[in-house]
């Protein structure tokens, strides 16, 4: 136990490496203070709700991702995620419902990191991804249109009130359009200095200063800030009990939260090493983030994921170990008892053009032509996914896309299916491969070889591509090769047991070769093998060939016992 104990101190470093992550920490501290603070509002929330997701998500992942350097944060993806859980309820997401549905992501992804699931998220197509978080980054940018130009746009999902907002732009607030523009530009011309990643909290300032000028303007409508909305404490978060009742209403946007936030994640942990060089278990970072959204959910933050951008920013600040992330949370903390009424200054729309920022960088462009030139199916879910995105809350989009994704991988595999023939002749020891007859001849060996997967929707275009029985084959033998197939399903056993059974009616016979142990068990279970005949069913050998060649010589005694 102790030794275990010893192993996990060392992810927080050492007495040399203790003043590397105290200054990276403190730059992605004061980093987090303006970000989280825009997370909130583009989650439709109390902007303090990223402030808090930020803080418990950063302290949480720092103690329990295997990720060492892992920062786990609110990210774009999933605050666009809940802004459209908050649209989507009578009454909005209320205190109760937020800590449920960040108490559920977590117990999701904790379960999933337990069970050693971490390997799930290779099954998620990359388009998918490029579809769903460029569509993300297309959200971002539409859902602060409001915010950066003063006036309440109107439409059933951002893009139509992206479109009200244009075809009423002398409507919007000169102001609160200054505000948002100067933030861009700041944030563009600050970061070529030695401010670095402390540029996008400096424009945010500034941003919010001049706001606050522009008051003093005469005839200048005030810009929203913070205070507008809620009362900023200086005080850190309390607990938040979840709800629940509400837990059947938010399972579905837990499982899509689990989602996108594993996947990006898993970006993280197939990318940067843990300081010995290697690289994290998928599974406990899917453990990590689960702990950290219970402690976000469970005070007052919002749900969390790993966070690339937050990750890449602590490593260039020069991050030795866990500790960084400690120190953030620390900072963040300490700007929250010190500074909390001055978070209310902060404008809206420097808030705003500090996340169309974001958004815009966030689009891929260059990753959007890679997966359109792969194929048709990849760029028909690509598509898919990003228009559904747009479209509906994201919620249904992110696993809708992955739907469309296995349906249309169903198709394309069944379709690859194809059966040839094997012909072997005096020429060589090697067969030929050629065209399977349409019909089987009388009196020869027909050699079958199919490729592809041989699952349930592959059964009917392999069948189709079997050679018709005609009404008098005697004499004719069918040997199926099926080296290298580990398993198959019901359906598949179907079609071989109503083939064999039309050979046996015309007077041929079918000899099943290759077969693995693991299909000759399930021909034993299913009775498949009675029926087709134990004795011809050949089990692949450790040589190549051997089967088929035991299968060819029971041919040869089959038609000398007809003789």
């Amino acid at each position: 136990m102790r030794r275990g104990a010893a192993r996990y101190l060392t992810r927080f470093g050492t007495r040399k490496t203790f003043g590397r992550d105290v200054r990276a920490g403190i730059v992605l501290g004061v980093e987090s203070v303006p970000d989280g603070l825009a997370a909130g509002l583009l989650a439709g929330l109390n902007p303090l709700h990223g402030v808090n997701a930020y803080l418990m998500g950063t302290l949480g992942g720092a103690l329990a991702t295997g990720s060492v350097f892992m920062t786990v944060q609110a990210t774009g993806a999933m605050a666009v995620v809940v802004s459209d859980v908050d649209a989507s309820l009578p009454g909005g997401l209320t205190a109760a419902g937020l800590s449920t549905l960040g108490v559920l992501t977590g117990v999701a992804m904790l379960v999933l990191g337990i069970l050693r699931l971490g390997s799930l998220v290779r099954f998620i197509p990359t388009a998918v991804l490029v579809g769903f978080i460029n569509a993300v980054a297309v959200n971002i940018v539409l859902g602060q249109v409001d915010n950066a130009t003063g006036r309440e746009a109107e439409g059933a999902n951002r893009v139509l009130r992206a479109v009200d907002a244009v075809l009423h732009v002398l409507s919007w607030s000169l102001p609160a359009v200054t505000v948002a523009v100067v933030t861009i530009a700041l944030v563009l011309t600050l970061e070529r200095t030695r401010l670095g990643p402390l540029a996008m909290v400096a424009a945010v300032v500034l941003g919010s200063g001049l706001a606050a000028l522009l008051v003093l303007v005469p005839g200048v409508h005030p810009v929203a800030v913070i205070a507008d909305l809620v009362d900023v404490p200086r005080a850190l978060p309390g607990v938040s009990v979840p709800d629940l009742s509400m837990v059947l209403e938010l399972i579905l946007p837990a499982c899509s939260l689990t989602l996108v936030g594993l996947v990006q994640g898993a970006a993280i942990s197939g990318s940067i090493p843990n300081p010995d060089g290697r690289y994290a278990d998928a599974s406990a970072d899917f453990r990590g983030q689960g702990v950290a959204n219970l402690a976000s959910g469970l005070f007052q933050g919002m749900p969390v994921g790993g966070s690339m951008s937050a990750t890449a920013l602590v490593r260039a600040a020069g991050a030795a170990s866990a500790m960084a992330n400690i120190t953030a949370a620390a900072v963040m903390a300490a700007t929250i008892l010190l500074l909390g009424p001055m978070i209310g200054f902060v404008a809206m729309p420097a808030l705003a053009g500090l996340l169309i920022l974001i958004g815009v960088r966030t689009f891929k462009p260059r990753d959007v032509l890679l997966v359109w030139r792969t194929g048709p199916v990849q760029a028909t879910v690509l598509t898919v996914t990003f228009v559904l995105t747009l479209l509906i809350p994201l919620q249904y989009a992110a696993l809708t896309g992955v739907g469309v994704a296995v349906l249309l991988h169903v198709i394309r595999q069944s379709n690859r299916v194809v059966v040839r023939r094997w012909v072997f002749d005096d020429s060589s020891v090697l067969p030929r491969e050629v065209d399977p007859p349409r019909v089987l001849p009388a009196g020869e060996t027909v050699i079958l070889m199919p490729y592809g997967s041989l699952f349930f929707a592959a059964a009917p275009v392999l069948e189709a591509q079997l050679p018709a029985v005609p009404g008098d084959a005697t004499g004719t033998a069918v040997i199926l090769r099926l080296r290298g197939t580990e398993e198959i399903g019901s359906t598949f056993l179907r079609v071989v047991e109503g083939y064999a059974a039309r050979l046996q009616t015309a007077g041929a016979v079918l000899y099943i070769s290759g077969v693995s142990d693991s299909v000759v068990s399930q021909l034993r279970a299913t009775g498949a093998l009675s029926r087709v005949g134990e004795g011809h069913v050949f089990p692949a050998r450790d040589r190549v060939g051997e089967a088929l060649s035991e299968a060819r010589l029971a041919v040869d005694r089959w038609r000398a016992g007809q003789g």
